[in-house]
């Protein structure tokens, strides 16, 4: 074990930061911080075409939503460009690598006929006098493989596993424009940046393999290898878009908070007993490479709103009012709200968050159930709780109003024994009054309890959105 833990998250920018990378940015997060290490930032986008700006912003901002940070600042693997190209020609003056002219024809050509006679790939510029190539030809340089014997990935996760050298081809170290391939730059920086342990997903398990070749050639000492099995959905298939496999920022503007997703990645794959909700802290004092299991892990949605759910509810006010705000411009959008999150009274919306979160799983489904309270005078009702407010109802709250108005505390507590008080002198049931009162109050029948919204919106708002149903002009 080296004596300081270095890890990485290194991302491709040609997307989001789908469900996956935030995974594995996760451990390698969890793992340094466990062993008082660091985890570096390393933005793999030597792919010009494919890579923008735009994605690497929304990495970034997928990973500081989540809260993983990085140490120091996050590196371009483009601008290393210059120093790849050094160490593969590095090589190639060691005669660990080689100038290949072979045609992309001649390649395939190749490979059929090793394929039919069940033999190794021969690369014949291997042996080749350089000399002898075609004209005006533009080379790549490629690793020699060892031809003969294996090679064995010592994995943390996975346990040894072997590779036999000769089905492993001779890799491309730089392309014939003189550019890195991936395989070559990323052992290139991973050495550079010092890391100690490579976490990643086990589709990385035969690149493994060839990258350890790389670092034997260049007399570098790998470092150790911990392959984490990807994430299928809930039918056991690889996990794709229908089971949930979004980016970062599509579960943010569904209204998850950020503590609760990383509770549920940190259990998709790495279990502690049988503790489901899991702190931070105790991910970090917990965290450990040994509880990483073999076996795929399945993304279940309802967990996860579950978990959701749990978090909210244990949330203060206060914080999830900040959490709100936070989500502003996806919260309108996902909830139509009329008026903008920011521009309401605050402390009324805050009160409402307390009466609605135990009854939520989603910020988006927090912001529905207290959007009554950006409803204004006169009230517009929705078709819902017009059916509660005909014509009979209506006269009751008529009736009621007087009760209300000698009120002299005005809290849920006396607003429900008075109400008890005027049902039972009226011989009625409470529910008979109760969504009358909720609809005029609130505008909607799905308002939380009926005497804690009168409480919230005060005795003057309160009587005057009863009378505005009960008498109007």
């Amino acid at each position: 074990m080296p004596d300081r833990v270095v890890t990485r998250f290194a991302p491709s920018p040609t997307g989001f930061l789908h469900i996956g990378g935030a995974r594995t940015a996760l451990f390698n997060w969890l793992y340094a911080k466990a062993n008082g290490g660091k985890m570096l930032l390393r933005v793999e986008d030597t792919d010009r075409k494919r890579s923008t700006d735009e994605a690497t912003d929304a990495i970034f901002d997928g990973l500081k939503w989540l809260g993983i940070d990085w140490d120091g600042d996050a590196l371009s693997q483009f601008s290393r460009a210059a120093h790849h190209r050094d160490i593969a020609l590095q090589l190639l003056k060691s005669g660990e690598a080689y100038y290949c002219y072979s045609s992309t024809d001649e390649l395939e050509q190749l490979r059929k006929e090793a394929r039919e006679q069940s033999a190794p790939m021969h690369y014949p510029w291997r042996e080749r006098d350089p000399s002898l190539a075609p004209h005006d030809a533009k080379p790549v340089i490629r690793l020699k493989t060892p031809l003969e014997g294996s090679t064995i990935v010592n994995d943390l996760v996975q346990g040894d596993v072997s590779f036999n050298n000769k089905d492993l081809d001779d890799m491309v170290l730089l392309r014939s424009d003189g550019s890195a391939t991936y395989m070559h730059a990323v052992v290139v920086d991973d050495h550079d940046m010092g890391i100690t342990h490579i976490i990643r997903g086990d589709d990385h398990l035969t690149n493994a393999a060839r990258q350890i070749l790389l670092y034997k050639a260049l007399g570098w000492e790998v470092p150790v290898m911990v392959h984490i099995p990807l994430i299928h959905g809930s039918d056991g298939a690889k996990l794709s878009k229908r089971h949930g496999a979004l980016g970062v920022d599509a579960y943010r503007a569904m209204g998850f908070l950020p503590q609760a997703m990383k509770n549920y990645l940190v259990r998709l794959g790495w279990s502690h007993g049988d503790d489901e909700i899991i702190s931070l802290e105790q991910m970090i004092e917990w965290f450990d490479i040994d509880a990483i299991g073999k076996g795929a892990s399945q993304f279940d949605f309802k967990k996860l709103e579950y978990i959701n759910g749990v978090y909210i509810k244990a949330s203060d006010n206060s914080e999830l009012l900040t959490q709100l705000l936070a989500n502003a411009r996806y919260l309108e959008e996902a909830t139509h709200l009329v008026e903008p999150i920011s521009n309401y009274h605050s402390n009324l919306l805050e009160k409402a968050i307390g009466l609605s979160k135990e009854k939520v799983k989603t910020l988006n489904e927090l912001a529905l159930a207290t959007g009554f309270v950006f409803s204004q005078r006169p009230i517009k009702l929705d078709e819902k709780a017009n059916k509660f407010l005909d014509v009979e109802a209506r006269a009751v709250l008529a009736e009621l109003l007087p009760y209300l108005k000698n009120i002299t505390q005005w809290n849920a507590e006396a607003l429900s024994e008075v109400v008890r008080e005027y049902c039972e002198s009226k011989e009625l049931k409470l529910g008979k009054i109760a969504q009358p009162i909720r609809c005029a109050v609130a505008g909607t029948p799905s308002a939380p309890g009926v005497f804690e919204v009168m409480e919230l919106f005060g005795a003057k708002e309160t009587i005057a959105r009863i009378a505005d149903v009960a008498l109007p002009d």
